[in-house]
């Protein structure tokens, strides 16, 4: 009995260590500028995360990324302007979206 407990004190914690960074994913958010069905792409102007009254989203820092959402969960579909919230993993270069929340029409639902 001591033994069981013994290995699973020691190699359950090891697991988490292991395990855990694995599945983390980066998070970009900012506005659609382009929602491609046909070639499952997602190009966003990305903003900061300093927000204020006349920016409730974030001031956009000039960057443009390209994500393909192939695989990913799409709340409310996008359109061109929207916000979207985007959790992704970047493999070789390529910028994979995991889940695709779109928070401006999330916020209109709320009112």
């Amino acid at each position: 009995m001591k033994a069981n407990f013994f290995w699973i004190a020691v190699f359950f914690p090891l697991l988490l260590v292991f395990v855990d960074p694995a599945s983390a994913a980066d998070v970009a958010q900012g506005k659609c500028i382009v929602f491609d069905t046909v070639g499952k792409r997602i190009i966003l102007e990305e903003y900061g995360t300093e927000i204020s009254p006349d920016h409730p989203y974030g001031k956009s820092t000039g960057l443009v990324s390209v994500f393909d959402f192939a695989q990913a969960t799409i709340g409310i579909t996008p359109e061109p302007g929207d916000i979207l919230r985007i959790a992704f993993s970047a493999e070789g270069g390529v910028k994979r979206a995991l889940k695709v929340m779109n928070v401006s029409k999330q916020d209109l639902r709320k009112k």
